[in-house]
């Protein structure tokens, strides 16, 4: 009786609550930062990436709290974005006919274009050619572009992957390439391995490190010693290309938002 007394009383549990916030920065600018209640927040956290400014409160925090520590963070929040702004600047999105080049395995590829019946964009010694019809669209070529870096990527997952699989329990159940926003990958419960599409943009070990991250969550499933003591076992060389991601990876999830999104 007390437990049903219990289930009946209850409050329901609460989902993720959106709203958004203005800021005035010390330079006088406004800023519009999207403000997220989360049961699963277990403290005040302010995040910034591609889609902006983001402050994060748990259940228990009040909106005055929450205001109080967005103020007392708004240099930092300033900072941030000022490198986000410079990441962005890097890269333009493709035009049609405008030669350049092509972030891919870490490097710049030259970018060749040519008018053809259908848009196709392939890669060889050359560089990467771009077959663009007169009538194709940006959404289009972004499409074209998405799956071109997809294959890549699906190519290097396929030359490293079969030198893993003997030490692992099993295979995962499928492979999805996503735009995340701040992961750069994730395994499912059922085996469903998720990477971020942007690992194709960065040097080539920096995405094989994160593979095997991912893969050794089939023996562990969490991020214990014993989990860091497999990804030593496959990938001695992880710090470095940890330390890599840290210097690095805002401008490659950046840089792929303005070439797809």
């Amino acid at each position: 009786m007390p437990s049903l007394f219990r289930r009946l009383t209850a409050r329901p549990p609460q989902g993720v609550q959106r709203d958004t916030l203005e800021l005035e920065l010390d330079d006088g600018r406004r800023l519009t930062v999207q403000r997220v209640r989360d049961p699963r927040a277990r403290r005040l956290k302010l995040s910034v990436d591609e889609r902006g400014a983001r402050l994060t409160l748990p259940l228990r925090a009040s909106l005055v709290s929450g205001e109080r520590f967005l103020h007392e963070h708004r240099q930092w929040l300033a900072t941030q974005l000022e490198r986000h702004l410079l990441a962005a600047d890097d890269i333009a999105p493709l035009q049609p006919g405008v030669t350049g080049d092509l972030p891919l395995r870490g490097a710049s590829v030259p970018l060749h274009w040519r008018e053809g019946r259908y848009l196709r964009i392939a890669r060889d010694d050359a560089g990467i050619h771009v077959q663009h019809p007169a009538r194709a669209t940006d959404a289009a070529l972004r499409r074209s572009l998405r799956a071109f870096y997809e294959a890549e990527a699906r190519a290097d997952i396929g030359r490293w992957l079969p030198a893993y699989l003997p030490g692992l329990p099993r295979a995962p159940r499928q492979l999805r390439l996503k735009v995340m926003s701040s992961q750069w990958g994730s395994l499912a419960p059922d085996g469903t391995l998720a990477l971020d599409l942007a690992l194709v943009l960065a040097r080539p070990s920096a995405f094989e490190y994160v593979l095997v991250h991912e893969l050794c969550h089939l023996l562990q499933a969490n991020h214990s010693p014993a989990f860091w003591c497999e990804v030593e076992a496959r990938f001695p060389a992880w710090r470095a290309e940890r330390d890599y991601f840290h210097a690095e990876g805002r401008r490659l999830k950046s840089t792929l938002r303005t070439l797809l999104l």
